[in-house]
């Protein structure tokens, strides 16, 4: 039996950057050690092929929307049938992790039942095949220090909790926008702990283009986006990574200390009209409060 079981739905490897940028990421995965299964979900173009060359279970049947996309709904629900570890983990197929992060999940799993787990990612190009025989974790830890970034917190990467929490996910669409930010606000509704493990965890986003998807659009531009977000109850239900209850930091979860982002961002949630017409007093403050939020954050 493992401890924590990682799920991801990558992309097809048919682009040669997106293959790299995946190699990667899955070969990370597989360097957390013994206590850690990986599974990848999806009939893409070359995935198969590298969930055998890379030893990790591969389910290819898949749920999917009218537009051929797997559904989130799905790929969870098969992750729960084909594992059997107390931890579960959806990490971006674009998302490096490194070692320490079994040992922060064991961490918060000792001092919270019910959790959702997430964080801000730190960005960072990156064009070639990680060196996993070589010393890659100091040397890429320092590479994001001299060269990445800070991902602003809006969308999250990973989500990590414990088996059998999430049963009734809407049927959003995988790699579009919207459906992470449900999971958050799905989370504190029901009153899990939704903790931030920022101050304590690096994770690395490998910048990318959009050419995978349909006219080279980014997700936010697409219908699949608007679906998920009418799905998720609508912008209202949109919640980010400053929305979250508590933080990991220095070995336990804590309360947030108030900072001018997270207090305005507590406003623009609480004045944001339940519709999204895009009209009213209401709506033209929120829509201020996050202008202003980003900037501050943006520095």
């Amino acid at each position: 039996m493992t401890y924590l079981t990682i799920f991801s739905a990558p992309k097809p490897f048919t682009q040669p950057h997106i293959n790299v940028i995946q190699r990667n990421a899955i070969q990370s995965w597989r360097h957390l050690g013994d206590s850690v299964d990986v599974i990848l979900v999806g009939d893409e173009e070359g995935l198969e092929d590298v969930a055998e060359e890379y030893t990790v279970k591969y389910i290819k049947d898949v749920g999917r929307n009218e537009y051929g996309t797997p559904l989130i709904s799905s790929i969870f629900q098969l992750a729960e049938e084909h594992s059997d570890s107390p931890l579960l983990a959806y990490v971006n197929a674009d998302i490096i992790l490194f070692p320490d992060f079994v040992k922060i999940a064991e961490q918060i799993a000792r001092q919270a039942k019910q959790f959702l787990t997430l964080g801000q990612r730190w960005d960072l190009d990156v064009d070639n095949l990680v060196d996993f025989n070589s010393d890659w974790v100091a040397e890429l830890q320092s590479l994001v220090l001299q060269r990445g970034k800070l991902h602003p917190p809006s969308g999250s990467d990973y989500f990590l909790y414990p088996r059998g929490l999430f049963k009734d996910i809407p049927d959003f669409a995988v790699g579009r926008a919207g459906w992470d930010n449900w999971m958050i606000y799905h989370a504190r509704k029901v009153g899990w702990k939704v903790i931030d493990a920022t101050p304590s965890l690096m994770i690395v986003h490998q910048n990318h283009d959009y050419s995978h998807l349909p006219g080279g659009k980014p997700h936010y531009d697409l219908e699949e986006t608007k679906i998920n977000a009418s799905l998720g109850g609508g912008m209202r239900n949109m919640y980010i990574t400053l929305d979250a209850t508590h933080i990991f930091a220095d070995g336990r979860i804590q309360r947030p200390r108030m900072t001018i982002p997270r207090f305005l961002r507590t406003m623009e949630r609480w004045i944001r009209p339940r519709d999204d017409s895009g009209k009213g007093l209401r709506y033209r403050i929120a829509r201020s409060l996050r202008r202003t939020r980003r900037k501050l954050v943006k520095g």
